[in-house]
């Protein structure tokens, strides 16, 4: 192969063979159907995963890159096939998430003569990629996509997007293949005079709380936060990226913090003195009311990229490296330490949160059971149905609502990257394509935690999930309406559901077989637990629709701006 004379197209396909791509989602169009063709020859080396949409396929890439941590890759063509990635790239920027996307374009020389399905993708994707091209000499086609690889896996990893035009797809050109995929950037590590001044801190603090994000998944660091938090005797606690970072069920680990975090998590950050913040980057639903935020303690704030460093948040002490490297180094200069009283005062939080927790769900059985006319599920009954039928490695995926803040609020996570969801963006409709890459990525059991409104934006995706075989168990926490919008309006809006209520008649049972895959529907827990039988002996999608009540709220909640002063947690 080397030097030999090759058309533009067979250069994306042994340039992405090259990097380590054994799988590419998308869907053909005019003017990518020449890398198609040339995609078709390699077809023993990369599968390709026809998605029934562009947006399905961004999504379907990031979930396969959110399970195994490696570069997920996506294809589709010019127009209107580059901008419906723009929503799943956007996903991908805001939780961090390793693309390359490869879009055609018409010919260089059509390229702003408003040609038939030509846009300026570049322009358009600038603000939701980390970094994009547009490639119009084929001689440096083969650099620009390696660069791409490298730029996407470097450092804070993200988006990036190559452009083609029609006429460098056909041109030739020599290749000259490298031996190995292209490496990441070098890691800048943090600064030993930072981390011995972080080590002072800690040796000073009495109640010290490790708040930690996203950042310890992709830095694949999560032995060493647990490592450090031994060492320091310090609580857990974590922001929605973090979850499966490490065991649900770990002592220390007190759980999501935030809106709708856990109450003793949030309310032991609030009582500490120092919380050592580690790849999170303090959003506002992590924070709440941000003068009021960090009025009880210091912060030391470690983590790859320095922009976040005081962006949402000040802290005393910044550490901009790589997080597992930093943390290691930390954890060996900090002294072993011990706070007996922090301990019984996690615990008094852990104690008070048991009682909040169960007096909201008394109340909500009270409402539930003098409003009832017909059977119904709880968001409790179905999420322990779930966890205890489902394989402990298998992958759980969201999408957005209130569905998904129960889900991160209750179900057990042991490994990393077995939580995907919609954290920055907050995606409706992310959920069924993540769900068919990550399962494409794992071969593993799949399940997708949905809502009525979610699954309606992008279902037809059960299209792919059911081509591909793909043993993905889709629950639908089904309550007839918008649910998060629909709390607020009930809490802050003197409950005018304007918009909220959705009256629809679609049958997701019907619209589930249609697509070819199995289907049932639960509302009670005998019901749910024949269906989830029946889901696991299948050899492809199997779709559970739960009727739930739409007066079920999501709690703990912090209000918009709010604090913990001002956490709701039962309705009465």
């Amino acid at each position: 192969m080397n030097g030999m004379l090759i058309s533009g197209a067979g250069i994306v396909a042994e340039t992405l063979i090259e990097q380590g791509c054994d799988t590419l989602f998308g869907y053909p169009g005019g003017q990518v159907i020449d890398l198609f063709d040339a995609l078709y020859e390699k077809r023993e080396k990369i599968r390709f995963v026809l998605t029934a949409h562009e947006q399905g396929a961004a999504h379907a890439a990031d979930g396969y890159a959110r399970a195994t941590g490696k570069v997920g890759t996506v294809i589709a063509t010019s127009g209107p096939g580059a901008t419906n990635l723009i929503t799943g790239l956007a996903t991908a920027c805001l939780d961090s998430v390793p693309l390359v996307a490869i879009t055609g374009n018409v010919p260089c020389s059509l390229i702003g003569r408003d040609s038939f399905q030509e846009v300026d993708i570049v322009g358009v994707s600038m603000p939701v990629t980390k970094h994009n091209f547009i490639v119009k000499d084929v001689n440096e086609l083969a650099d620009t996509l390696r660069e791409a690889f490298r730029i996407a896996k470097s450092g804070r990893p993200g988006p990036v997007l190559v452009d083609i035009p029609k006429d460098v797809q056909t041109a030739c050109c020599e290749f000259e293949p490298e031996s190995a995929p292209a490496a990441p950037e070098p890691v800048r590590q943090a600064s030993d005079h930072r981390l011995q001044k972080a080590a002072e801190m800690i040796a000073a603090a009495e109640r010290p709380y490790i708040y930690f994000g996203g950042g310890v998944i992709s830095g694949n660091a999560s032995a060493e936060v647990l490592a450090l938090a031994e060492k320091i005797d310090a609580p857990l606690g974590c922001s929605l990226m973090g979850l499966s970072a490490v065991p649900s069920d770990h002592p220390r680990f007190l759980g999501m913090q935030g809106m709708h975090g856990h109450y003793a998590a949030s309310a032991a950050e609030d009582e500490a003195d120092l919380v050592i913040a580690l790849g999170a980057r303090f959003s506002d639903r992590a924070t709440g009311k941000k003068e009021r935020f960090s009025r009880h303690f210091s912060i030391i704030h470690i983590d790859i990229d320095g922009a976040e460093l005081n962006k949402n948040i000040h802290a005393k002490l910044t550490i901009r490296g790589e997080l597992r490297d930093a943390v290691s180094r930390l954890t060996a200069i900090t002294k072993q330490k011990r706070h007996p009283a922090w301990r019984k005062r996690i615990e008094a939080l852990r104690e008070e949160e048991t009682r909040r927790t169960q007096e909201s769900h008394d109340v909500l059985m009270q409402k539930l059971g003098s409003t009832a006319d017909t059977p119904r599920l709880t968001h409790f009954e179905i999420i322990d149905a779930v966890s205890a039928a489902v394989p402990q490695d298998a992958v759980i995926v969201t999408d957005v609502g209130q569905h998904q803040m129960w889900t991160a609020q209750r179900y057990p996570l042991h490994t990393p990257r077995t939580f995907l969801t919609s954290g920055g963006l907050g995606t409706m409709g992310y959920g069924l394509g993540a769900a068919v890459g990550a399962f494409i990525a794992t071969g593993r059991r799949t399940v997708l935690f949905t809502g009525d409104g979610s699954f309606g934006m992008n279902l037809t995706e059960l299209a792919a999930a059911v081509s591909e075989h793909a043993n993905i168990t889709v629950i639908i926490m089904n309550n007839g309406v918008l649910g998060m919008v629909r709390q607020w309006q009930t809490l802050f809006f003197d409950r005018r559901y304007a918009g909220t209520t959705l009256n629809r008649q679609t049958d997701f049972v019907k619209v589930a077989e249609g697509f070819g895959a199995k289907a049932a529907r639960a509302a009670s827990p005998a019901e749910l637990a024949a269906a989830l039988a029946e889901a696991g002996k299948q050899d492809g999608p199997f779709v559970i629709d739960c009727v739930t009540d739409c007066n079920e709220l999501v709690l703990p909640m912090l209000p918009p701006g709010g604090s913990i002063d001002e956490i709701i947690t039962a309705i009465k």
